[in-house]
C-alpha cells in the first residue's frame, strides 16, 4: 500500500525550503504563482536541483492563454534545456489552439525536447472543449500525469467531471486534482476519487512588510507564501488515505 503523493507548487527559495521542511512529495517550481505561474529563473532552477525530492519545473513564457507563437515555443524549448542542465527531474507542460483544444503539434515538439524528463500536463487541460478527447491526447503525447480541477474553479468543483476522467484514464495516466484541494477539503476529494497524487499550494495570505515597496509598484499589498504548516497539515490527512 501507497501513501498519496502531495505535490506542493512554489514560486521563491522560501517557498522551497518551507515545502520540503512541510513534507512535501515533489515540487512544482514556478515563478509568479499569482499569475498562475510561470518558469522560473535559472537561479531558483538550480537551487531547487539540491532538493531532496522530485522537482518538476514550469515552462510558461508568459502569463494569459496558452496560444503561443513559434517564437514563444522556442522560448519553452530553451526553458527546458535550462531545467534540464540544472538537474531537474521534468517539466510541467501546455499550450492550445484557439478553440481550446490542445495544440497537438507543439506538445509533440516539447515533448520531445523534454526527452527523458518527467512531463505533466498542466491546467490548459482545463480550457479543452472535449476533456475525453484531449486525455487521450496526453496519454499519446506521454504525458505522467494531467494538473487538472476538472474544469472548474477548484477542483472540488470539478469532482464530477475529474471522475470521469479518472474512469477514462483507468490507470494509463494519472489524474492529479488541483486548485482548492487543502487540508479541509481533501477527505471530500479523496472520497470520490481514487487517485494517487494531489496538487496544492499550501500558502496562506501575508501583508507586505514595507508599504513603501507597494506604493512604488515592486509588490502587492497581500502576497501569498508558502506555510510549512500547511503542507504538514495536508500531508498529514494524505497519510490517512492509501491505495
Amino acid at each position: 500500500m501507497k501513501s498519496i503523493v502531495l505535490e506542493v507548487c512554489v514560486d521563491d527559495a522560501a517557498g522551497l525550503e518551507a515545502a520540503v521542511d512541510g513534507g512535501a512529495d515533489r515540487i512544482e517550481l514556478c515563478s509568479a504563482l499569482a499569475l498562475g505561474g510561470l518558469t522560473p529563473t535559472a537561479g531558483l532552477m538550480a537551487m531547487a536541483a539540491n532538493a531532496p525530492v522530485p522537482v518538476y519545473a514550469m515552462i510558461r513564457p508568459r502569463p494569459g492563454d496558452f496560444v503561443f507563437s513559434a517564437s514563444e515555443v522556442g522560448m519553452m524549448d530553451i526553458e527546458i534545456d535550462a531545467a534540464r542542465a540544472a538537474g531537474l527531474a521534468g517539466v510541467v507542460l501546455g499550450a492550445g489552439l484557439a478553440n481550446g483544444r490542445l495544440d497537438v503539434d507543439a506538445l509533440e515538439h516539447l515533448v520531445a525536447r523534454a526527452g527523458g524528463m518527467g512531463l505533466t500536463l498542466h491546467r490548459a487541460f482545463d480550457l479543452v472543449p472535449d476533456f475525453s478527447e484531449a486525455l487521450e491526447s496526453a496519454i499519446a503525447l506521454g504525458f505522467e500525469r494531467i494538473l487538472t480541477s476538472g474544469g472548474e474553479k477548484t477542483a472540488p468543483d470539478g469532482i464530477a467531471q475529474l471522475a470521469v476522467l479518472v474512469e477514462q484514464a483507468a490507470g494509463r495516466i494519472s489524474i492529479m486534482p488541483g486548485s482548492g484541494v487543502t487540508s479541509t477539503t481533501v477527505a471530500g476529494v479523496l472520497s470520490r476519487l481514487p487517485v494517487s497524487e494531489i496538487h496544492s499550494s499550501c500558502s496562506i495570505a501575508e501583508p507586505a512588510q514595507d508599504q513603501r515597496v507597494v506604493s512604488l509598484g515592486f509588490a502587492p499589498s497581500v502576497a501569498r507564501k508558502t506555510s510549512a504548516a500547511i503542507v504538514a497539515g495536508l500531508k498529514a490527512e494524505l497519510v490517512k488515505h492509501v491505495w
